[in-house]
């Protein structure tokens, strides 16, 4: 009974977090699906651009995740204050960060043709991909404080506002893409556009409910440049930089898959946008049930709670196993319907078909090494998991995926057979991790 009861305590908190993450890649899904009908080249070219963008942005998440696990802990033990120092910490993180990587896109525009793209991709990505990179800045903040809002254990604030944000941005799409209302139809550059504005409002949205809730005051800080301020985000940064590392082995290694399907040309990198964007819409629930566990691991630990940590930990497993599956079920079954829903190539549907039986097996694998590494994180637990990452995805399943894509001859499902051998040893190592976590936690 006690299982189900903290199951239904971590729903009540991860459903508006997955709710929120889920929002945030349906603004992904929407710059897809509404680049993929101007064409394919361009389809390929918002593919390239994310997959490079990606490696930094998802750092900037796990570094900024720390605002959660040292939040929730503040709060656990009814440190209040503490816990706005923290914000304060993050939001400075947030801004060196998302200002530096604005700085060094424009910096590596001129290299981009270095990856060996096809040249039709490398012509037309560039205002694209640097409009996409100053969206950082405006993303980072969100981030910051939105972890703070569900570490206080108020999180559908922040989801309303996100929703709305992918309403706004489709809106965007449709009038910058296409050329509606009166706009020029900038295709590509559109959607850029569209990306940028609506992350620009989400920020103000979020930022502007955080400082003005009541339910936030007790923690909301009066003095940001208070003596603290730095020493606050060494402290994020020490928790943080494992955490950001352990993100940035993962995207890594699947943004240096997404060029080694570039390297097979525009159709297996049309094909490896859709199926890989609609396997990171549906990674979203574990991430949120990750979130969410962290957050009440930190929460047990903070308030001296330990021994409700192995029920926490164990239901938010089984939950995201659950969950996964039914998504493996319908990549398997559905995956052409879902295809022809994106792009109305043959060829890039037929391709996208095949990786999303792939995406569905590592679906599960996913699940659990992400609910493993968020409960390590909510113990402080970050080294071991970033060393676990650099040897699956870095170790693994980058040779794997290119010994199956090029020597072999597999091609695109040749690249995606080493997400799921990398996953799967991800999965399983932290899964022994967090168990002997556990286990002396019990103790």
């Amino acid at each position: 009974m006690s299982l189900l009861a903290e199951n239904r305590r971590t729903l009540t908190l991860a459903a508006p977090i997955i709710a929120g993450l889920v929002g945030q890649m349906l603004m992904g899904i929407a710059d897809t699906i509404m680049v993929g009908h101007v064409g394919v080249v361009p389809l390929a070219s918002c593919a390239f651009a994310n997959t490079v963008l990606a490696v930094p942005m998802v750092f900037g998440f796990g570094l900024l995740s720390a605002v959660s696990v040292e939040v929730s802990h503040a709060h656990g033990e009814g440190k209040q204050a503490v816990a706005g120092d923290f914000l304060r910490g993050g939001l400075l993180i947030a801004l060196l960060l998302g200002a530096m990587l604005g700085a060094l896109a424009h910096a590596g525009l001129p290299a981009l043709p270095l990856l060996r793209q096809p040249t039709e991709v490398n012509a037309i990505v560039g205002p694209y991909f640097l409009l996409c990179a100053w969206s950082f800045l405006p993303v980072f903040i969100t981030s910051a404080a939105k972890n703070f809002s569900e570490a206080l254990d108020h999180p559908w604030p922040p989801f309303w506002i996100m929703l709305a944000g992918v309403g706004l941005n489709v809106l965007l799409n449709w009038i910058l893409i296409y050329g509606n209302l009166g706009a020029p139809a900038l295709g590509l550059d559109g959607a850029g556009w569209a990306t940028l504005l609506s992350r620009i409002a989400v920020m103000l949205g979020i930022v502007a409910y955080t400082s003005r809730s009541r339910r936030l005051h007790s923690a909301w800080p009066t003095r940001w440049l208070a003596p603290g301020l730095m020493a606050r985000a060494r402290r994020l940064a020490d928790v943080g930089i494992h955490s950001g590392g352990l993100n940035l082995c993962e995207i890594g290694g699947f943004s240096f898959g997404s060029l080694m399907m570039g390297w097979l040309g525009v159709v297996p990198l049309a094909a490896h946008q859709i199926a890989l964007s609609c396997a990171a819409t549906t990674f979203m629930v574990p991430l949120g049930l990750s979130q969410a566990v962290s957050v009440r691991v930190g929460h047990a630990r903070g308030s001296d709670s330990r021994e409700r940590i192995p029920d926490i930990v164990h239901g938010a497993l089984g939950l995201a196993v659950g969950v996964m599956s039914v998504f493996a079920a319908c990549y398997l079954f559905f995956g052409n319907t879902i295809a022809a829903g994106f792009v109305e190539d043959s060829a890039v549907r037929a391709l996208t078909v095949q990786l999303l039986v792939l995406a569905g097996v590592f679906q599960i694998f996913d699940g659990i090494q992400v609910v493993s590494s968020g409960a390590l994180r909510g113990f402080a637990d970050t080294r071991i998991p970033l060393l676990i990452g650099i040897a699956a995805y870095w170790g693994i399943a980058l040779p794997v995926s290119w010994t199956a894509a090029f020597a072999l001859g597999m091609g695109g499902p040749g690249v995606w057979t080493g997400f799921v051998v990398g996953l799967g040893s991800a999965a399983a190592a932290m899964f022994l991790r967090l168990r002997h976590r556990v286990a002396v936690c019990r103790a």
